[in-house]
C-alpha cells in the first residue's frame, strides 16, 4: 500500500483551547513526573502570592484532601467575574480555561508578579482530572467546574457570603501523570520559602489523607530573610551571632537580602526574582558576587589585613562559609523558559551590584569585628586554594578523550556516546569485582572505592582535592568540580552516575558522604538528574526451583503470605559482594530488571539543611533527625 506523504494544508494541525497543553505537558510544566506534579501547586500557589505582593492577601491555605486532591485558598481580591469585554463570557472562565489570559499583563493590576507567561492556572485546570474554582467577590460566592479543561457548568453565583478571595481545588489527571500521589515534604518546602520571602504573610499547610504523614503547618515569619537565613544555619556554626540584613529600593527594584558566615567550608547561597527560586541564578546573583569579591577586597587593604603583593582573593575565597539569601522584586523580569530559572535583565546586574556595594559597606563600617572576621576567613580560604591549585591539577580531566590519564581501578565501557553510559561507582573491591564481571562492557563503566569516602562537609577543598577516592571519582566522571569556575558539563563522560552501595548502614553512610560531594562540588549533575541510587535486593527467595528478587521487608512479608504453606528457601543478603555476576546483573544492573531512584533537588534550602544536619559537626540536631524521621522515611529523595 502507497502511502500519502502529501503535505498540504489539511496536514497541519491546529490544538484548540488547552489541547495544546494535553498533547506536550512536558513543555509547560517541565515533567510528567514528581517535578511537574508538584509544579501544579506552586503554579496555584503563586497566583495567591502575587496578590500578596500586591498588597490584598494575608494568608493563603493549602490543603491535600482525603481524596488525594489539592485545595489552595486565599483572601484576595477573588478572580473577577463579570463578563469579559471582548471574550463575551466570564472573566474567571477566561482566566481559567484560555492560555495567555491573566490579570499580569496590566502592570495597574500587578505591579510586580511571578507567573507573567499567563499560562499558570490554565495549564494547571488543562492538565487535571476535574478543577472546581470558587471565588468570594460583590457579596456572593461564584464557581464554575472544570474537566481536563474544559467548562463543565457554566460561572454560578451562589450565596451571600461575607468571604473575599479564590479557592482552587484540583485532581491532578492520572492520564497525564506516572503518579498522582503528592508528597507533603516538597510542598511544604516550597511554602516554607514563600513564607520567608513574604514577611509576616500566613500560609498554613494540612494534609488529610488517611497516611502516617498525616501534618498540619503554620508557618509566618516577621523576620523575613533573617530568619530565611537562622533556618538555613541553624545545625551550623556562625562565626558572627547578628544576620546582616538590608533592604533597599532603586528604579522600582526592590531589592532585599539577609547574609551570615558561618565555619563551615561550603558556600549556601539561594537567589529569588518575585518569589520564583532563580536556582540557576541570573544577573542579580552576578551582581552580589560580583559587589561582595569587590568589598572585601577593599576592606581587606583598608584594615591593612592584606600585604603588598600578599595573595590575590579571588570570589569563591569571599564566599566561603557564606550562607546568603537575595530576593528582587521587580516589574518585568525576563526569565530564561517557562520554568523560570534563571533571571536575565540585563540591567539588574549593575543595580544589584552597587546596592549591595553601598548597603553592605555601610554595615561593616559600622561594625570593624564583622569585617575582620569575615576578611580573615576570606584570606584563610585563599590561601587553602593556592595550596589546592596543584592537587586540583592532578585531578583536571584533560579532554573527554583521552583515556590515558583515567584511574587505574576504573573498568571503562566502549562507548563513547555519553546518552548511553553509565558509571556505577561500588562499594568494596569484592561487589566492585562481580560487577566488572556482571557488567554490559559496552556502555557500563565501574568505579571501585575503598569505604567511606572523606566527609567534605568537614574540610577544605585542597584536604579534598587530595583525597585518592574523591580524586578518582573527580577524575572518572571528567567535568572538574564546582570552585573557581573548573566545572564543566560538556566533559562529563557517563549519562548516568549510579551509586551502588550494600543495603546495611554503612552502605547508606557511604551514599550519604558520596551525595554530599556531588551536592557541595558537583551540584549541576543533580540538577540534571544525572546522579541514581541503584536498589540491591534484600531477599532470595526460592519456591519450586523458581527465585524471586525482594527489595523490602513489607514485599518480603507479602510474597510470604501467599505461599500458602509452600516449602522455600530464602536468603537475606549482607552486601553486595555476596551476589554472584549474574545475580548482581539481573538484580541491579540490567535496565529491565533493575530498580533506580533518581537523585533530585526539590529545595536547596531544606537540602542544604538535611545535608548540615547529617554531616556537620553538631551530634545533638543529627540524633534528633534520625529520631524524627527514622520510622517514615524509607529512602531519603535528596
Amino acid at each position: 500500500m502507497e502511502e500519502n506523504n502529501e503535505y498540504s494544508a489539511e496536514t497541519i494541525k491546529v490544538l484548540k483551547g488547552l489541547e495544546a497543553v494535553r498533547k506536550r505537558p512536558a513543555m509547560y510544566i517541565g515533567s510528567t513526573g514528581p517535578t511537574g506534579l508538584h509544579h501544579l501547586v506552586n503554579e496555584v500557589v503563586d497566583n495567591s502570592i502575587d496578590e500578596a505582593l500586591a498588597g490584598y492577601c494575608t494568608r493563603i491555605d493549602v490543603v491535600i484532601k482525603e481524596d488525594g486532591s489539592c485545595l489552595v485558598r486565599d483572601n484576595g481580591r477573588g478572580i473577577p467575574v463579570e463578563m469579559h469585554p471582548e471574550e463575551k463570557k466570564s472573566a474567571l472562565e477566561v482566566a481559567m480555561a484560555t492560555l495567555h489570559a491573566g490579570g499580569k499583563f496590566d502592570s495597574k493590576t500587578y505591579k510586580v508578579a511571578g507567573g507573567l507567561h499567563g499560562v499558570g492556572v490554565s495549564v494547571v485546570n488543562a492538565l487535571s482530572e476535574w478543577m472546581v474554582v470558587e471565588v468570594g467577590r460583590d457579596g456572593y460566592k461564584w464557581s464554575q467546574r472544570y474537566e481536563r479543561g474544559k467548562p463543565k457548568t457554566p460561572v454560578k453565583r451562589g450565596r451571600k457570603t461575607k468571604f473575599v478571595g479564590t479557592v482552587v481545588r484540583f485532581m491532578p489527571d492520572p492520564e497525564i501523570f506516572d503518579s498522582i500521589e503528592f508528597n507533603s515534604d516538597i510542598i511544604v518546602s516550597r511554602l516554607r520559602e514563600l513564607a520567608f520571602l513574604n514577611k509576616g504573610l500566613i500560609i498554613t499547610f494540612e494534609d488529610k489523607r488517611n497516611n502516617e504523614n498525616q501534618k498540619k503547618v503554620k508557618m509566618q515569619y516577621k523576620g523575613g530573610l533573617s530568619s530565611f537565613v537562622s533556618y538555613i544555619n541553624e545545625n551550623r556554626n556562625p562565626i558572627h551571632r547578628k544576620v546582616v540584613h538590608f533592604e533597599a529600593n532603586r528604579n522600582g527594584v526592590q531589592v532585599e537580602c539577609a547574609m551570615q558566615y558561618t565555619d563551615s567550608y561550603s558556600e549556601t547561597i539561594l537567589s529569588f526574582a518575585n518569589n520564583i527560586n532563580t536556582i540557576e541564578g541570573g544577573t542579580h546573583l552576578t551582581g552580589f558576587k560580583t559587589a561582595l569579591t569587590k568589598l572585601i577586597n577593599d576592606n581587606a587593604r583598608k584594615h591593612k589585613l592584606l600585604k603588598e603583593n600578599d595573595i590575590y582573593i579571588s570570589g569563591d575565597d569571599t564566599r566561603e562559609g557564606l550562607t546568603a539569601v537575595i530576593s528582587i522584586k521587580l516589574p518585568n523580569p525576563q526569565f530564561e523558559g517557562q520554568t523560570k530559572t534563571k533571571l536575565g535583565n540585563s540591567e539588574i546586574s549593575g543595580l544589584v551590584s552597587s546596592l549591595v556595594y553601598e548597603k553592605l559597606g555601610e554595615a561593616f563600617e559600622a561594625d570593624k569585628g564583622l569585617v575582620k572576621k569575615i576578611v580573615k576567613k576570606a584570606i584563610l580560604a585563599a590561601r587553602a586554594r593556592e595550596a589546592a591549585r596543584k592537587a586540583k591539577e592532578l585531578t583536571r580531566r584533560k579532554s573527554a578523550l583521552e583515556t590515558a590519564n583515567l584511574p587505574g581501578k576504573l573498568a571503562d565501557c566502549t562507548s563513547q556516546d555519553v546518552e548511553e553510559t553509565e558509571l556505577f561507582i561500588v562499594e568494596g573491591d569484592s561487589a566492585g569485582g562481580s560487577a566488572k564481571q556482571g557488567r554490559d562492557r559496552w556502555f557500563q563503566a565501574i568505579l571501585p572505592i575503598k569505604g567511606k569516602i572523606l566527609n567534605v562537609e568537614k574540610a577544605r577543598l585542597n584536604k579534598i582535592l587530595s583525597n585518592e577516592e574523591i580524586g578518582t571519582i573527580i577524575t572518572a566522571i571528567g567535568t572538574g568540580v564546582d570552585r573557581g569556575g573548573d566545572f564543566n558539563i560538556s566533559n562529563l563522560r557517563y549519562g548516568k552516575i549510579i551509586l551502588m552501595t550494600d543495603a546495611d548502614i554503612d552502605g547508606a553512610h557511604i551514599k550519604t558522604l558520596l551525595l554530599t560531594f556531588f551536592y557541595r562540588y558537583m551540584p549541576e549533575l543533580i540538577r540534571q538528574e544525572k546522579i541514581y541510587i541503584a536498589l540491591p535486593p534484600l531477599y532470595r527467595i526460592v519456591v519450586d526451583k523458581k527465585e524471586v528478587y525482594v527489595y523490602s521487608e513489607k514485599e518480603k512479608e507479602k510474597i510470604l503470605e501467599k505461599l500458602d504453606g509452600k516449602k522455600y528457601e530464602i536468603q537475606r543478603y549482607k552486601g553486595l559482594g555476596e551476589m554472584n555476576p549474574q545475580q548482581l546483573w539481573e538484580t541491579t544492573m540490567r535496565r529491565e530488571t533493575r530498580k533506580l531512584i533518581k537523585v533530585n533537588i526539590e529545595s536547596a534550602a531544606e537540602a542544604d539543611r538535611v545535608f548540615s544536619t547529617l554531616m556537620g559537626d553538631k551530634v545533638e540536631p543529627r540524633r534528633r533527625f534520625i529520631e524524627e524521621n527514622a520510622t517514615r522515611v524509607r529512602h531519603l529523595d535528596i
